[in-house]
């Protein structure tokens, strides 16, 4: 496997080794040891999927507290510009993002630590996210920013005027309304 570290402390980008032939291929999606060499510590409690169409964006989503959760992101099926938002107020990168292409092809994960937002733009017709956490979702800790942030700019690698988003996120505040509770 092949670690990458990102500008943002603790966000990790995980490259497995694939094995391929004539039949396909083989790789590990996780390996609980092999990741905690890595530094990724993290002990998942859940495992979501979700499968969305070109032009989509979802988040920028957190989750506040006792509930902030760590993620292992990878894409199954597509391509997706994914972003993570450090919001951890005593980091030096508080307020910064990060963005990678996650996809089927390249097989990439995006570790994610707790104290950031997450969100993803589909770039392909469709694609799948899967992605593991590690503490339960918990509605009355959620929380969200507006995608298109005047002060976090993120480059969105669509035409963001076309984008479709869900009707909580379009109710999403600014990055300056943000008071999370970590």
């Amino acid at each position: 496997m092949q670690v990458e570290t990102s500008p943002l402390e603790g966000l990790v980008i995980l490259t497995p080794r694939v094995f391929e032939d004539e039949r396909g291929y083989f790789f590990e999606s996780f390996h609980a040891l092999k990741y905690k060499q890595a530094g990724i510590e993290a002990d998942f409690v859940q495992d979501n999927e979700s499968r969305s169409s070109q032009g989509v964006i979802r988040g920028l989503h957190y989750q506040t507290g006792t509930s902030a959760q760590a993620k292992l992101v990878r894409v199954t099926e597509g391509v997706v510009w994914d972003v993570a938002v450090d919001l951890r107020p005593q980091s030096t990168t508080f307020g910064q993002w990060y963005g990678v292409e996650l996809s089927a092809a390249n097989k990439k994960q995006l570790f994610i630590p707790r104290g950031f937002a997450h969100g993803f733009a589909v770039l392909s017709p469709k694609a799948t996210l899967t992605y593991k956490c590690d503490n339960f979702y918990n509605p009355q800790a959620e929380g969200g920013i507006r995608y298109d942030d005047p002060d976090l700019k993120i480059d969105w690698p669509i035409d963001c005027r076309e984008a479709l988003l869900s009707e909580k996120d379009m109710k999403n505040g600014s990055f300056r309304e943000l008071q999370p509770n970590w």
